[in-house]
């Protein structure tokens, strides 16, 4: 693959990298607007389901960061894309998740509910920062049933300024505890989303880079698609998980601000080790 120096196209997980909760990475506004001047192009890819767009938007609003829809690629617009490729298409999706959810499957032409109904063929599993104990009820009377049963995203939390909560990955860990059903996988690790962001781009893979704080969701997704990657520091992901995972980043740094200076250093042609990886 490319140089560190010669990456154009960085692909941003956004919860642990970008920012944690309400609080913006130090180093983040810097590095993106350091890739503008570039003439680069900087995505943030998100396996949260529980927001949608609009309200990304707002929240990086809040904390400084002007964007536009054209700048995010979410696990809910990889599970719009699957969907619409499948034949034949679902009668009626059961959607566990938010009301946000919910309304951005609909609004993409899906037809889903969140009622028990007979005519559900299939189970949709997000985030839910709404979740109920009805929701799971319904979730265990449905793999029972023998619907498919797809989820956005396998991450096991969600990081919060005072620690981490149960995300996609946990709730479906559990309905597999209670039910012995697995879902099939949309977002990170799976390669969908940095292909769809290949291929709106229009970058080649070898000027792309992924970056996250997590091993088996951001990471593996890079290595999935066959780009590079890095993994930072600043959010779920330690230093001590790279020992025994089965993917490896292409380099390593603490937070977003480690990365903007590495990247800084190789545009001017430095070779330093650092780039490959930091001690």
């Amino acid at each position: 693959m490319a140089e560190l120096g010669k990456k154009r196209l960085f692909l941003l997980d956004m919860d642990g990298t970008i920012y944690l909760d309400e609080t913006l990475f130090p180093g983040t506004r810097p590095f993106l607007e350091a890739v503008r001047a570039a003439g680069g192009r900087y995505l943030f890819l998100t396996n949260n389901s529980s927001k949608s767009v609009d309200a990304y938007i707002a929240k990086l609003a809040r904390l400084g960061i002007p964007s536009g829809r054209e700048d995010f690629l979410t696990s809910v617009d990889a599970l719009i894309a699957h969907l619409a490729a499948r034949q034949p298409r679902y009668h009626k999706c059961y959607a566990l998740g938010t009301a946000s959810f919910r309304s951005q499957l609909a609004g993409a032409g899906a037809a889903v509910t969140d009622r028990l109904e007979e005519d559900v063929d299939c189970l949709l599993i997000g985030f839910d920062t709404e979740l109920t104990f009805r929701k799971l009820e319904d979730a265990c009377i449905l793999l029972g049933r023998g619907v498919d049963f797809i989820a956005t995203n396998p991450d096991w939390v969600c990081p919060t300024w005072y620690g981490s909560v149960p995300d996609c990955g946990s709730v479906c860990e559990m309905l597999f505890r209670a039910a012995g059903r697995r879902p099939l996988v949309i977002g990170k690790p799976e390669p969908a989303m940095v292909r769809l962001a290949l291929e709106r781009t229009g970058f080649a893979p070898d000027q792309a880079v992924m970056v996250g704080d997590r091993l088996y969701t951001d990471i593996a997704a890079g290595v999935n698609a066959g780009i590079d990657t890095v993994f930072v520091l600043s959010g779920e992901g330690t230093r001590a998980d790279l020992a025994g995972s089965p993917v490896q980043p292409a380099w390593v740094f603490e937070d977003i601000a480690g990365l903007h200076r590495a990247w800084a250093e190789a545009e001017k042609g430095s070779r330093n080790p650092l780039y490959r990886q930091i001690t």
